[in-house]
């Protein structure tokens, strides 16, 4: 039987990806590394087998197209707007300091200034996948400090859409290779009137795309995907969400000449308006993860193994504008907006890497002419070597930042400054973690029952309406600690935890039954498999959300009552659920 090259590269590439992965998360780094090395593995410049480089490029522009729809899918203006005074200028001066590094890294190596811009560029941007990932592991997203790193985040995926926009034209105005047509530098070309009116052109395009998306795209996308929800058919919204993402890129690439990545970031966006944008996130993330795991494949099948023993000089140079320089530039930028050294160390550690958009960028650099094939060798060296050690630079300034706080027993590392205090001299009271609204139901009860309540919470307006409703309040995450100390809870009568994240709950209960073996835990959960997890962590009592509806309908229908109405937090769908 023949079997054709693309079952061959599916096959490699998910085998040797899985195996390379499941290495690298037992050797406790990110599964990247393992997805790139593997492409390494099965790519051309490593012995044995070798996969079809053409077809598994084409089908990492599948990969690129759903990771830029997954970023617009989690794109949200509003939490960008809630730390843009220091995450707007903050990404920008990093994403400058680093393109200035990254050309004097390429003037040093003999490159054109313009080959240097896209090779600092390609330095400048952090992996959406790591930096999400390192704030997960130690529970940092929902903080200030997640909510400021992810939105400076945010903000150089804007700049690297811009810049995969431009680039293009810019090198359509070089003409072939990384001189221009006539020779001259390009340079001297950014200068000339022909290299704007391509820009002009390509910025109307853009704009004809963008303006037709927005208003059209605001209207028919909605209108397709509630009528395929409305159908009941899990397959039909799974491919109108899928339909969605690949025709508006295939649109934008075909009728405007804009990127793939671009159409399918601004289809994301658009639905990430929608009521249906966490149903359509959470249907086609396997279909995300796995095409994603493909394009890291075939990005590591061009890396070529050489180039740490003939260019060792460059790699480190390139690892040090990495590691070193766009560290201290974030730390400079967030200490310089008055922001203190824990939360600076931690924002910066945590964008000391590159990932997704460095390796785009790089490709189209190379395919365009504008970028060396050595400039990509590195990056992608850059890329590997960076995200194998992230995690140890991100745990160890975690670490620092816990140490700075442990005096005030906060490990949130960025306490509401108007918080009242950090210590609570309650005794014999009821600790509630979280004030959503589901947690501000439990403690209005409570106060109406004359418990002396205590509040834990990671959100600034949560607090603030605890304090308002007259409970005691402390800012922090609950599952640290340090928190939990502060909240007295050695002394408390009872814990209630109503965070809607199950894995939160889970660790909140594992820690609160370490600092007081004794106490009464109350715990919500959304699932048998949730039920199932606090009752090994040491919860006492477990409420079920979808038990308690069924338990309400059964008792309308014994009771015979003709109207009756019952309000619960819970039956509400985990996209509307409080945070």
């Amino acid at each position: 039987m023949h079997f054709g090259p693309l079952i061959t590269i599916l096959v490699a590439g998910l085998g040797f990806a899985f195996i390379f992965g499941a290495v690298a998360h037992r050797l406790g780094i990110s599964p990247l590394v393992g997805f790139l090395l593997a492409g390494v593995v099965v790519g051309p410049f490593t012995p044995g087998f070798v996969a079809d480089q053409e077809l598994a490029g084409q089908l990492a522009e599948i990969g690129v197209i759903l990771l830029m729809f997954g970023v617009g899918l989690h794109f949200s203006l509003k939490d960008l707007l809630s730390v843009r005074a220091i995450a707007v200028p903050g990404a920008v001066v990093q994403i400058g300091v680093a393109t200035l590094l990254g050309v004097g890294v390429s003037s040093w190596l003999g490159w054109d200034l313009f080959s240097g811009l896209v090779f600092g560029l390609a330095l400048s941007v952090a992996s959406t996948v790591v930096l999400l990932r390192a704030l997960q592991e130690h529970r940092l997203v929902q903080t200030e400090t997640g909510k400021i790193a992810v939105g400076w985040l945010i903000v150089e995926d804007l700049a690297m859409v811009l810049a995969l926009v431009i680039l293009p034209a810019i090198a359509q105005g070089l003409g072939p290779g990384i001189s221009g047509p006539d020779g001259t530098s390009p340079s001297s070309l950014l200068l000339s009137n022909g290299i704007w009116a391509i820009l002009a052109l390509t910025v109307l395009k853009v704009a004809a795309f963008v303006a037709l998306t927005l208003v059209v795209g605001r209207t028919v996308i909605p209108r397709i995907l509630h009528w395929a929800a409305h159908t009941g058919s899990r397959e039909l919204f799974r491919l109108a969400v899928l339909g969605t993402a690949l025709g508006v890129a295939f649109m934008a690439a075909s009728l405007f000449g804009v990127s793939f990545a671009l159409g399918a970031f601004f289809a994301g966006m658009i639905l990430s308006e929608s009521q249906l944008s966490q149903r359509a996130a959470e249907e086609t993330l396997p279909l995300r993860d796995a095409f994603a795991v493909l394009f890291f494949v075939s990005v590591g099948m061009l890396f070529d193994p050489r180039i740490i023993v003939s260019a060792p000089g460059p790699l480190v140079a390139t690892l040090a504008v990495i590691l070193v320089g766009k560290t201290l530039a974030a730390w400079t930028i967030v200490r310089a907006f008055g922001w203190p050294n824990p939360l600076a160390l931690t924002i910066s550690a945590s964008l000391a890497q590159i990932g997704e958009f460095s390796f785009i960028l790089a490709g189209l650099g190379v395919s365009l002419g504008v970028l060396p094939e050595q400039g990509r060798d590195l990056i992608l060296a850059g890329a590997i070597f960076s995200i194998l050690l992230n995690p140890l630079l991100f745990g160890f300034c975690v670490r620092f930042a816990q140490r700075h706080k442990a005096n005030d027993a906060v490990m949130d590392l960025a306490v509401d400054p108007e918080s009242p205090t950090t210590r609570t001299q309650l005794s014999d009271h009821v600790v509630l973690v979280g004030y959503g609204r589901v947690g501000a139901a439990i403690g209005s009860g409570l106060v109406g029952y004359g418990e002396k309540l205590l509040v834990i919470e990671s959100s600034v307006a949560a607090h603030a309406q605890a304090l308002a409703d007259g409970a005691e309040a402390i800012f922090g995450d609950a599952a640290n600690v340090g928190i939990l100390e502060a909240a007295g809870l050695s002394r408390a009568r009872c814990l209630f935890i109503a965070t809607p994240q199950s894995s939160m709950t889970v660790r909140i209960c594992e820690q609160a039954r370490k600092l007081s073996p004794d106490i009464r835990i109350i715990a919500r959960a959304h699932s048998d498999t949730d039920e199932v997890a606090l009752q090994r962590s040491g919860a006492t009592a477990i409420i079920v959300g979808a038990h308690e509806i069924a338990r309400s309908m059964v008792k309308v229908h014994v009771s015979g009552d003709q109207f009756e109405v019952f309000s619960s937090a819970e039956a509400s769908s985990p996209a509307t659920r409080d945070e």
